[in-house]
């Protein structure tokens, strides 16, 4: 049996709102769903899919920009309002040994985002690349292509706690239009969520399914 939905706090437009609940073999999405519901107001209609599966409502209600993502038992829900077609992602990943790190960057990141990785000594390099997948993750399901869009078309600079925007290559770009923001969700989890606009303040929120 479903939980009772929690109060939803208001959104307003320089809000990002993250839920974050257990996956439980698709429930969480299922809970997703009825958030979302909320979020849209009456006459929320079925949540669709894009040409390479991201949700969405049609319009009018495609001012409400939303993304989730699960990684292990663990499920997010980002959420926002803007313009039409609003977009908003957001990637979560479970810090596990990744023996493949410096291969996949080879493969897939940005020159010089590789070169920086390699660098690094071995404790860092997990955390990095982690780092890095999350906030192009993020920002390739806000945009709507997915990982088929290219991870080496979105690059970041990594300073401490803070992720930029570098160098953003097709419909995807400028960088300087969109904001990332890691969340900070426990040590075992990163996580990042991805707009297109300018800072809005990143709330987030935990319930039960």
């Amino acid at each position: 049996m479903a939980h009772p939905l929690p109060t939803i706090p208001p959104l307003t437009d320089n809000d990002i709102h993250v839920w974050r609940t257990n996956w439980s073999g698709g429930a969480g999405e299922a809970a997703f769903a009825r958030l979302l519901a909320v979020y849209a107001g009456n006459g929320a209609p079925a949540i669709e899919r894009g040409e390479h599966g991201k949700p969405r409502f049609p319009a009018p209600f495609d001012t409400l920009g939303f993304n989730w993502s699960h990684s292990g038992d663990v499920a997010l829900l980002a959420v926002g309002r803007g313009p039409a077609g609003f977009e908003v992602g957001v990637d979560v990943e479970t810090v596990r040994p990744r023996p493949r790190a410096v291969e996949l960057a080879r493969r897939f990141f940005a020159g010089t985002e590789t070169a920086e990785l390699e660098a690094l000594p071995d404790s860092a390099r997990l955390a990095r690349f982690l780092t890095l997948w999350t906030a192009k993750e993020a920002v390739l399901k806000a945009h709507g292509g997915g990982l088929s869009y290219g991870l080496h078309r979105v690059s970041f600079s990594v300073e401490g706690a803070e992720v930029a925007p570098v160098a953003f290559d097709g419909d995807v770009a400028p960088a300087s239009a969109w904001q990332i923001q890691p969340l900070h969700l426990g040590n075992d989890l990163l996580s990042a969520v991805a707009w297109r606009g300018g800072p809005r303040r990143v709330r987030v929120f935990t319930f039960p399914v």
